[in-house]
């Protein structure tokens, strides 16, 4: 009988162990990660960021902007018509387009890092394979995939939006303009050279030069804490937390890494709610034009200047037996770019570094939930909205696009972050 108080009293000890330890566990200090990224604040690891992923703007550029300076050389090469000269910009895009969606997906689901050092390695493979083509249809094909690869580049941006604090990213994120510019100067100067000199595949080959450096120094900067975080991979997003506040000099927050359980990931049919529908259209729409317009004035600049006014002369047509089109007859069908031509590149693309610098920075760019990005970034338009509504919606096409449809939409005339 006497052992039995004994039992009750290492009973009642335990309990009141056990109570000890539940209220130590709620009085505990927790951060999360946005926590963690605005203690942190801005040093030298967002300056690396910054010129790292800021130059895969770079390798962006002289990707795209390759068809522009070689569209005169390969209608030459192959005597193609008009349409098909136009055929591989547009097989670009489709790439570009259907891998946006896809390489998106997969970011989710297997990283940011991951997908954009993929993107890197296939858009710098094919782009070599592109400067062997024997043929057009082998150029359209690799060109194509050329366009799959450079849509990865985009998780560049979103892992430098995820390290950023808030009130940087109005300002740095549309910096790195600045980088899709200079790639665009060093691809119009690179052709002038090399186009009349050793040829275009030349060109190709020294344009696959930045990505491939590029990939090698990819290595430097982590995986996204907050990807980390949506997939409950803790311990990651906390050791790169530390390595960026012992790289800036700060210490971290104090208390626990925590993130608020999400109930769902966000899906593509949430853009479909009727509570959503008109916004999503009216961004698809809205992007539709300025793609249309940006990238059909710069792309079709090479179109006007190839055909200046020789082609209105009346020099007799140069008759080719092989094809009978009306375009194969016209003195302008071989008209190479000349050094005039490229200079007038190099101002239109000029011009846009002053608009630049002249447009005024953005507000800061709201966070969206990890788990929605890259698939997009929310659009602030519906800060309004509650967040749980607004976070299972209306995040359309990619981050890169929605980000600068809230820049423009929340800054008035601000500089773009695309």
């Amino acid at each position: 009988m006497a052992t039995a108080p004994k039992e009750v009293e290492n009973a009642i000890g335990l309990e009141e162990i056990h109570t000890e330890r539940k209220e130590a566990t709620k009085g505990q200090k927790t951060f999360t990660v946005e926590e963690a990224v605005e203690t942190i604040g801005f040093g030298r690891f967002h300056i690396m960021l910054f010129l790292i992923m800021g130059s895969t703007g770079v390798a962006e550029a002289m990707e795209i902007m390759l068809i522009a300076v070689m569209s005169p050389l390969i209608r030459c090469e192959w005597q193609l018509q008009g349409w098909q000269v136009a055929l591989v910009t547009t097989m670009v895009f489709f790439g570009y387009m259907v891998f946006s969606v896809v390489l998106g997906l997969l970011a989710d689901r297997y990283g940011r890092w991951k997908i954009l050092l993929l993107s890197f390695l296939w858009a710098a493979y094919f782009s070599l394979l592109t400067s062997f083509a024997p043929s057009y249809i082998w150029f359209v094909f690799l060109r194509t995939m050329v366009g799959g690869g450079v849509a990865g580049h985009a998780q560049g941006l979103i892992i430098k939006t995820e390290f950023l604090p808030t009130k940087y990213r109005g300002y740095m994120l549309p910096l790195t303009q600045v980088f899709w510019l200079a790639g665009s100067l060093l691809i119009i100067g690179l052709a002038s050279v090399v186009n009349p000199t050793i040829g275009w595949r030349w060109l190709i080959r020294i344009a696959s030069i930045p990505g491939i450096l590029l990939i090698l120094v990819f290595k430097f900067i982590p995986e996204s804490a907050r990807y980390n975080v949506s997939t409950g991979n803790m311990g990651a997003a906390l050791a790169t937390l530390q390595r960026i506040a012992k790289m800036n000099g700060v210490a971290m927050p104090e208390g626990e890494l925590r993130e608020p359980a999400k109930e769902r990931r966000g899906r593509f049919k949430d853009l479909m709610h009727p509570k959503y529908l008109r916004t999503t259209l009216q961004i698809w729409i809205i992007w539709l034009g300025i793609a249309f317009a940006y990238y059909g004035v710069i792309l079709a600049s090479a179109e006007l200047l190839e055909r200046d006014l020789v082609c209105h002369s009346a020099a007799p047509p140069v008759q080719d037996s092989s094809d009978d089109s009306e375009e194969s007859h016209s003195p302008c069908h071989c008209h190479l770019f000349g050094p005039t031509a490229y200079q007038t590149m190099i101002i239109s693309t000029v011009g846009e570094i002053a608009r630049n610098l002249i447009s005024p920075p953005c507000p800061p760019i709201p966070y969206a939930q990890p788990e929605l990005t890259p698939k997009a970034l929310a659009v602030h338009a519906l800060s309004d909205v509650p967040g749980d509504e607004r976070n299972s919606a209306l995040l359309a096409t990619s981050g890169t696009q929605a980000m600068s449809l809230w820049q423009r939409g929340k800054g008035g005339h601000c500089s773009p972050g695309e």
